[in-house]
């Protein structure tokens, strides 16, 4: 800028020289002096133009400058006025975004604590309802429990009763029998004094180890009846405690019973009945006839029951396994034969009875009078008796 206003100042002075030169000739000479010192004054009086000038052009590159400043300035606050509402916006957009994922959390939240809560409640009812019907299972459980116990009672019960009545008829056929034997031992033949000692004295010493025998079966048959119940036999656990309630019967009437030796028959009548048992023959008399049919009889209505009981329990046919077969006993008294020889008789009639009720026939013997009897048929030819008189 400096230059420019220097070479305006040369231009105005050396116009200024050629006007004078022009217009006033004669006293160019004269006035040497006073041109010079105008010379000196017009620089003097153009610097502070200049200077103004300067000046100005300084103020006004500095207020440009200012105004470029101010404008940068205000720039710089509005982009950071933007950049602030940018990033205000932007906390605002985060902020309602976090908002957002905090209350989506929440309902997930709610919505799995509700879900929770449903399925415990439902667990809750589930439970309630399987407790309710184990309850109630095991309410009519025991409730069948109390009608199976109550009915075994009653059938208990109601066979105790039809064996007392049994047991009573029987003794009044016995002594019906009796009486007739009592009435044919005077046409009997007697045996020697001697034999008839020997006779009683063999059948006391049965009678004790018969006693020692019933006094044994307790356990054993305690046994046998919890084995039976394990298996769920019902029919044939009712059919062997109806076989022990009788075994005590006898037990009692063995021990209370006051036997008169010298007065029996069957201790002085003579045999008059032969038969033949494993190859070999053996006499009897009538009265010890009559108890090997009551074996037979007593084996068949025994083994027909147990036969039955199997059957109506579903299970395999096996008479042996019979806590009945193995005793063998049923209505066996302790006099005139040998209980050895009593189960024999027992268990052939047990057997064929087992076969019959297990089948649910007769093809061995009969019913009649509420009891089961062995035909006369089958009878004979297991006893086979040949008359020795």
């Amino acid at each position: 800028m400096k230059p420019n206003r220097l070479n305006r100042m040369a231009v105005l002075v050396i116009s200024t020289m050629s006007l004078a030169g022009m217009s006033i000739p004669a006293n160019a000479q004269q006035q040497p002096q006073e041109e010079q010192k105008q010379l000196h004054k017009q620089p003097q009086q153009q610097e502070p133009s200049q200077k103004q000038l300067e000046q100005d052009q300084k103020r006004q590159q500095q207020q440009e400058q200012k105004r470029t400043r101010q404008q940068a300035q205000e720039e710089q606050k509005q982009q950071e006025k933007q950049s602030q509402e940018k990033e205000r916006l932007q906390r605002q957009s985060e902020e309602k975004q976090k908002r957002q994922e905090q209350q989506q959390q929440e309902r997930a939240r709610q919505q799995a604590q509700e879900e929770q809560r449903q399925q415990e409640k439902q667990s809750q009812e589930k439970e309630r309802l399987q407790r309710q019907s184990e309850e109630k299972q095991k309410r009519q459980e025991q409730q069948q429990q109390e009608r199976a116990r109550q009915q075994a009672q009653e059938e208990q019960r109601k066979q105790q009763k039809e064996a007392q009545e049994k047991e009573r008829s029987e003794r009044q056929s016995e002594q019906r029998d009796e009486r007739r034997e009592r009435e044919a031992e005077q046409q009997d033949r007697r045996i020697s004094r001697q034999q008839q000692q020997q006779l009683i004295h063999q059948q006391q010493e049965e009678v004790k180890q018969y006693r020692r025998y019933l006094e044994q079966q307790e356990s054993r048959a305690r046994e046998q009846a919890e084995e039976l119940r394990r298996q769920n036999r019902l029919a044939q656990y009712r059919y062997q405690e109806e076989y022990l309630e009788h075994l005590r019967q006898q037990q009692r009437r063995l021990r209370d019973e006051r036997f008169d030796y010298d007065r029996d028959p069957y201790f002085y009548a003579a045999p008059i009945y032969r038969y033949r048992r494993g190859g070999r023959y053996y006499e009897i008399n009538r009265y010890g006839a009559n108890v090997l049919r009551q074996a037979l009889h007593a084996g068949y209505a025994q083994g027909f029951r147990a036969g039955e009981a199997d059957r109506r329990d579903r299970w395999r046919a096996a008479y042996r396994d019979s806590y009945a077969y193995r005793d063998a006993s049923y209505g066996y008294r302790g006099y005139y034969i040998s209980r050895s020889e009593y189960n024999y008789y027992f268990r052939e009639g047990f057997r064929r009875g087992y076969e019959d009720g297990y089948d649910s026939r007769y093809r061995y013997g009969r019913y009649a009078n509420d009891n089961y009897f062995m035909s006369d048929d089958i009878l004979s030819q297991i006893l086979n008796f040949e008359s020795i008189r």
